[in-house]
């Protein structure tokens, strides 16, 4: 199994091996992995896996150990940042008999305070603050 992350930094990996190789974009029979590639880098950049690193999944992983979840829970969490006790529900299978709501916040403040936000909810925050300022200059 692979996260988000990893899928992202390989692919932006071989998008730079491409590149510095010299290959043609329309190389022959690679039109269709050029594709997939792009689709896929388009979606995960609009992802909060687009600003990890590997410290952050480790340390990430590495607070995870107490909590008693499988290794496909964790890479649910790792990869969707879950911020409401529902969306936990969604991801942990029986979560309600296998948590207790202290757990289930416990989970939802060590992923919002380990792993990256989403970009896009962010940015339109930081846009509205430089148009704030553009109209103060004026």
């Amino acid at each position: 199994m692979l996260s988000n992350y990893e899928v992202f930094k390989l692919l932006t990996d071989l998008k730079e091996q491409r590149k510095d190789s010299g290959k043609t974009k329309h190389a022959a029979g690679h039109q269709n992995l050029n594709t997939i590639m792009y689709e896929t880098l388009k979606y995960l950049s609009k992802t909060p896996c687009s600003r990890q690193s590997p410290e952050i999944v480790k340390e990430f992983l590495t607070t995870m150990m107490p909590h008693k979840l499988t290794k496909a829970e964790k890479l649910q969490l790792l990869n969707h940042r879950p911020q409401t006790a529902v969306e936990i529900q969604l991801m942990v299978e029986e979560s309600e008999e296998r948590l207790s709501e202290e757990q289930i916040e416990d989970l939802i403040e060590t992923v919002a305070g380990i792993l990256p936000g989403d970009p896009e909810q962010e940015n339109p925050a930081s846009a509205d603050a430089d148009m704030d300022e553009g109209t103060k200059e004026t």
